[in-house]
């Protein structure tokens, strides 16, 4: 008797994507190196992914959302004050890209370049942070820990200003020595302004 093979689903599919753009980089990768990778047809592939570009983009958003969940834990953790959230969730952030830029620096330069080119994935991406940010301060406004009249606008300023410990184009600078000592000091100093005044 045969052995069958595993169900083909959009989670293999892009499992799959990512070992072949390991492999073979943004510019080589084709589906049909993803369907070979996988034991099916190009076809097989496209019932699921319409498009190379459909496929790329939902790599992508998938390489993204490992950071988002990881941050949503720390946002949905209620029993701390936001302040400690905040400086939490800024850490983290670093921390997670530190690892993606680290830990396989040929896989983070191929979702630097899929992400330039999925600007609305990308955009999607920012616009969570800045939610989860704004969640943040929205609860540090409710328990009058911060003044702040408009949360949203807040948690945008918050993300700008600390774009060097986020942002992929500053990613030789996250091994430098001593950035965890400078994202405190900005957080520290975003957090005085935060603050509610007596």
């Amino acid at each position: 008797m045969a052995a069958t093979s595993p169900t083909l689903t959009a989670e293999r599919i892009l499992e799959a994507t990512e070992e072949v753009l390991r492999r073979h980089g943004p510019a080589k990768a084709t589906v049909v190196d993803v369907a070979r990778a996988l034991g099916v047809s190009h076809g097989s592939v496209y019932r699921h992914f319409r498009t190379k570009a459909a496929l790329r983009e939902a790599v992508t958003k998938r390489w993204l959302d490992r950071t988002t969940e990881v941050l949503a834990a720390i946002v949905a953790d209620t029993e701390r004050e936001p302040e400690a959230r905040l400086r939490e969730w800024f850490a983290a952030l670093l921390a997670a890209k530190r690892r993606k830029a680290g830990d396989d620096p040929e896989l983070f330069a191929t979702y630097t370049v899929l992400a330039g080119e999925s600007g609305v994935v990308v955009g999607e991406h920012i616009t969570e942070l800045t939610d989860q940010l704004a969640a943040i301060v929205c609860a540090g406004t409710d328990t009058g820990a911060f003044t702040v009249a408009d949360p949203a606008i807040a948690a945008r300023a918050l993300f700008q200003a600390t774009g060097r410990f986020h942002d992929p184009c500053y990613a030789k600078e996250w091994e430098l020595p001593g950035v965890e000592g400078e994202l405190e000091a900005v957080v520290d100093l975003l957090l005085r302004g935060l603050r509610a005044r007596d």
